[in-house]
Formats: structure tokens, C-alpha cells, sequence
């Protein structure tokens, strides 16, 4: 399969996504300049972290009107699965691909940290290889990554089993101080109702080889290679 990643003005996560979906899993990738328009050659498109426009306005604001997402949003609608890492997360709430917003942590820090993740749905084309409540250990690195949503969209993202993963501790705790920016109900990651957009704040991309301390985000690429 060929993985199709995003670049924005500002993005630069883009190699690492690269170096873990190519050189680690083994399947095609390429870059995707943001004033692109024809993703017909692409099974998954990525949209990597970084500051897209230097985050002005507001995170992903910008990058929400590149050429690139109006094809982005077709690709979607299409049932191709589509994943947005940290500043990815921001562009597919602003996009309205995902619901909700990523406001600046509780705590008013910039947070580089691992984090353990508790898988919640199985069934999406992100998580099928892992078990429910498989945790994680995937690295986070964002200031803006407290996932909000009103309560009637929080309800429906709960009733529908539509997040995909909570912060927890290492034994799958789902516990305030396991919460590394107050996310609400503990919130890493969502999906939209067809289950094949995927926004999550941590990085699976940068947990990808031993060396850099958990290969857990394999998991999450070798999903999506199946679910092709």
C-alpha cells in the first residue's frame, strides 16, 4: 500500500512518518504538498505534526483552507482511512472531519513526555491489531493538546464508542494524574462516525524502534496496512 503525508508550511513531523511507515513497516509513502489536489494514487493519507503556519490564529486554522484538505475531505468520504497526528488533530477539528476542539493544556506547559495509551475501539482500520485495552507507550510532545467537546458531542462520542484511546497508566488506569494536559474523560484519540478518520495527540511515529524506548506505534501503521 502508499501512504500519502501531508506537508504544510511549518510541518516537521513529515520525515518521521516517512522513516516509520517506509524504512520500519516496509510500504510506500510519499510527500504530499499542501497545495496538492489528486490523492487518487494514495491508500492512506497522514497528516503529520509540526506548527502548520506557525500556528497563528489558532492551531491547524490555517492549513484547514490548503488545497490539499478540500481532496483530503473527498478521500475521507470515500471510506479511505485517514489519520492526523497532534497539529494533524487540531487540522481535522478545524476541517470538521472531526468533532471538537484541542484547546492549551490545563497546565500551561509545553509537555515532551511518553504517555500510556488504553485502547478503546478495536474494530477501526487504526486499531484492529491491537486488543481492547491493549495499552500503549507512545510519546506525546504538544502545548495544545487538551481535547474539549460540548457535552452532547462527548456523549456521542462515548454512546458510540468512538475513542479510540484514553490516557492511562501503565497497567490501563484511567486516572486524573495519568491525564498529561486535561482532556476531557482522558481523551487521546477519536474517530469520526464511519470510523475511518483518525485524530490523535501523541505520536505513534516517534515509538517506532527500540532505541527510542517502545515500538508500540507500529501497531497502530500495521493496522492500517491490514485494514487495506
Amino acid at each position: 500500500m502508499k501512504f500519502g503525508i501531508v506537508v504544510f508550511p511549518g510541518t516537521w513531523s513529515d520525515r518521521d512518518c516517512y522513516y516509520s511507515t517506509h524504512n520500519i513497516i516496509g510500504q510506500k509513502a510519499a510527500y504530499v504538498w499542501h497545495k496538492e489536489t489528486d490523492l487518487t494514487s494514495y491508500d492512506c493519507i497522514i497528516l503529520p505534526g509540526g506548527f502548520s503556519y506557525g500556528d497563528y490564529l489558532r492551531t491547524g486554522a490555517i492549513a484547514r483552507f490548503s488545497p490539499v484538505m478540500d481532496a483530503v475531505a473527498a478521500f475521507s468520504k470515500k471510506g479511505k482511512p485517514v489519520i492526523g497526528i497532534c497539529n494533524g488533530f487540531q487540522i481535522l477539528c478545524e476541517a470538521h472531519l472531526l468533532p471538537g476542539v484541542l484547546r492549551q493544556n490545563d497546565h500551561l506547559q509545553y509537555r515532551c513526555q511518553w504517555t500510556y495509551l488504553k485502547t478503546g475501539n478495536t474494530s477501526t482500520p487504526f486499531t484492529n491489531k491491537c486488543r481492547k485495552g491493549q495499552v500503549l507507550k507512545i510519546p506525546i510532545s504538544h502545548y495544545e493538546g487538551r481535547f474539549y467537546a460540548d457535552d452532547d458531542t462527548l456523549k456521542e462520542l462515548e454512546d458510540t464508542d468512538r475513542v479510540a484511546f484514553r490516557y492511562a497508566t501503565p497497567d490501563g488506569k484511567v486516572t486524573k494524574e495519568a491525564n498529561p494536559n486535561g482532556a476531557l474523560n482522558n481523551i487521546a484519540g477519536i474517530v469520526n462516525k464511519q470510523g475511518n478518520v483518525l485524530g490523535m495527540m501523541p505520536h505513534p511515529e516517534r515509538s517506532c524502534e527500540e532505541i527510542l524506548g517502545s515500538t508500540d506505534g507500529n501497531i497502530i501503521w500495521e493496522s492500517i496496512v491490514a485494514s487495506i
